[in-house]
């Protein structure tokens, strides 16, 4: 899907009109992978910070303070974003994330980032196995530390979310975006792009159509031209700027990032991607980036802290990277997407809620609005910049604002009754305000005339709860909460779930098992006992299945899958996987098994499960034999134990 990345090699570096030196943290590409959009200043000279995690006196680069008055988010970032997730989405693992996170929030005064604030998964939306760190040659950590220092800058009260693609290919990165969605996040950042491509069209419904998720796509560091995922219909692409200090009534000005005529804020029409409704543009028959914007410009680059790079410590970047984050965190100050609806239209019906930026531009283009910044609607600028968050709120545009007065984190403990008035205004007089809330703990319920939270919790977990007011013209606000329901006394009973675990009644029940699974003969031993379940062995085209479907306790914090697994082939190739095991859970695969994986005898396997409480799931097991050669998987002693 993506064309060679227009970014230069990681190692080549590049000189700003302004004198300041900077290289791009990723290499380029070949068709089917992605660049970051990431570029690190290297003429300033980086900092490791105190030992003693004492904060550093100064630090180069734009800080949390001067991005949230840059954009009018001081207010917002202090009350909003509890119970919020925003996930930033790369590729490699950054193995120091948490400890560099942890010292730039303390050098900027924001609380430290442990479990409830930061967590990473692979691009399966597993905890482990985490991907390898990116080779020398290609620094993605420099990316990463971007990217979760912005949203913590922006928004200081969310919950971050690292999702590690396996590598910078367009379907790990895809499959990286669905796993950040299916964890919840209802905003996702992808700061990384190539070439388009005539199949890109398909790969917006594999890995960017989600509505209800505000997903935003950084357009690009290399001037006039357009880059995917930035072209896609169903993100919000966002474009750069050259931010600065001034005195004016905003105290800060901004123009279009460009350095040259192949360095700055990437724009034009796209060519394989509709155009959205809500563009209206008529330079584009297509697709038109970028939607909207923030700082990207190297030389007015903001500070990041990665001591796993080669640089080391206190860096200063820019490129728009930067921006892509910073938005997805706008986004999510300003409250959850409304329910099927794409949040890059969003803007749109807000362009008095943003600064337009009106000088600079990238290059000479025709129409020229594509590359030169104007009044209005611009490629490399798009809208403009955030001015607060009303522009990225799904209220519509009548002009009334609705403000829901966030109540903070909640408990509660099952059995328990709750009761939780929430507080709303509107900015017109004599508006009747209605209440709707998702992610409600289950017993509980809102009152959609008074707004009040009331009922008896069910079932025991935490849930990001996002409640909206609504006035009779349609104007609408959100804020969102987390609600954790703790266990009534007594807790969670240790067990082990399965039934039949070892097989050993002879029977299948309550397993579904195809014909002949089920089985006792001495040409495949049991671990134990004298039952186990003998998937495949036929060497020819086969397919056989083995499930149990069982209710994981939402009392239990622990739940560990386990299994034994043999397995036999006449494969004799070394490389080729003909013949599979597919091991899942409900439509998530947990691990793929094959030929080349046999063994003489059984090996114990297992996965955490913690996160399926509360939950009825389905365990699977699916054998697939190729034409040719007998590979046999033999199962036996599984388990379900919680704790």
């Amino acid at each position: 899907m993506f064309g060679l990345a227009a970014a230069g090699p990681a190692s080549a570096a590049s000189t700003a009109g302004s004198g300041v030196d900077y290289r791009h943290t990723c290499a380029a590409e070949p068709v089917g992978y992605a660049s970051c959009q990431a570029l690190v200043r290297t003429d300033v000279k980086p900092q490791l910070a105190h030992p003693n995690a004492v904060p550093l006196a100064t630090v180069s680069g734009y800080g949390p303070t001067q991005l949230q008055s840059a954009y009018n988010l001081a207010s917002a970032a202090a009350a909003n974003g509890a119970g919020e997730t925003v996930a930033v989405v790369d590729a490699y693992d950054y193995p120091s994330a948490q400890s560099d996170l942890n010292t730039y929030r303390s050098q900027f005064g924001l609380a430290a980032c442990g479990t409830g604030c930061f967590s990473k998964i692979n691009e399966n939306g597993q905890a482990s196995p985490l991907p390898s760190p990116a080779p020398a040659s290609d620094d993605w950590t420099g990316e990463e530390a971007l990217d979760i220092d912005m949203v913590s800058a922006i928004c200081p009260n969310c919950h971050i979310l690292l999702v590690e693609a396996t590598s910078p290919t367009s379907d790990d990165l895809g499959k990286a975006v669905n796993a950040a969605v299916n964890a919840g996040a209802k905003f996702v950042s992808n700061s990384y792009g190539g070439s388009e491509a005539t199949n890109d069209p398909t790969y917006d419904s594999e890995y960017y159509n989600h509505p209800g998720v505000a997903v935003t796509a950084s357009s690009g560091d290399s001037g006039y031209g357009v880059e995917y995922p930035a072209a896609s219909q169903y993100v919000t692409s966002v474009g750069g700027t050259a931010l600065s200090t001034a005195s004016n009534a905003r105290g800060w000005s901004e123009s279009v990032w460009s350095t040259s005529s192949s360095e700055g804020a990437g724009s034009g029409c796209s060519k394989d991607d509709a155009k959205p409704s809500w563009q209206t543009d008529t330079g584009c028959a297509k697709r038109t980036v970028a939607d909207v914007s923030a700082v990207a410009d190297p030389a007015t680059g903001v500070a990041v802290y990665d001591t796993y790079n080669s640089e080391g410590g206190w860096n200063v970047y820019g490129g728009t990277s930067v921006a892509s984050p910073i938005i997805a965190s706008v986004f999510a100050l300003a409250g959850n997407p409304a329910s099927g609806t794409t949040a890059a239209s969003y803007p749109y019906a807000h362009t008095s809620s943003l600064y337009d930026v009106t000088t600079g531009k990238t290059a000479t283009c025709s129409p020229a609005y594509l590359c030169t910044a104007e009044v209005g609607y611009d490629g490399p600028t798009g809208l403009g910049t955030p001015n607060g968050t009303a522009a990225f709120s799904s209220g519509s545009s009548t002009g009334n604002t609705v403000t829901v007065t966030n109540p903070g984190s909640q408990t509660g403990t099952v059995g328990t009754a709750a009761s939780l008035q929430i507080h709303a205004s509107d900015s017109a007089s004599g508006q009747t305000l209605s209440y709707s809330a998702t992610g409600l703990p289950a017993g509980l319920s809102i009152s959609s005339s008074t707004g009040l939270i009331s009922g008896t919790p069910t079932a025991s977990g935490s849930s990001s709860v996002t409640v909206t007011a609504t006035d009779g013209t349609g104007a609408s606000g959100s804020t969102s909460f987390s609600w954790t329901v703790s266990a009534a006394s007594g807790g969670c009973t240790a067990a082990q779930l399965l039934g039949n675990p070892g097989f050993e009644t002879g029977k299948a029940s309550p397993w579904t098992a195809s014909t002949g699974v089920i089985d006792s003969s001495s040409a495949e031993p049991a671990h134990s006992g004298s039952w186990k379940a003998w998937l495949d062995g036929y060497g020819t085209t086969h397919t056989d299945t083995l499930s149990q479907t069982v209710t994981v306790p939402a009392s239990c914090t622990s739940a560990t899958f386990s299994f034994y697994l043999h397995i036999d082939t006449s494969e004799t190739t070394r490389t080729t996987a003909y013949d599979t095991l597919k091991v899942q859970v409900g439509s998530t695969t947990l691990a793929t098994y094959s030929n080349l994986n046999k063994n003489t005898g059984y090996a114990v396997h297992s996965f955490d499960l913690s996160g399926y409480a509360g939950q009825t799931v389905t365990l699977k097991f699916t054998g697939s034999e190729d034409i040719s050669l007998q590979t046999s998987f033999v199962i036996d002693d599984t388990s379900l134990n919680v704790d």
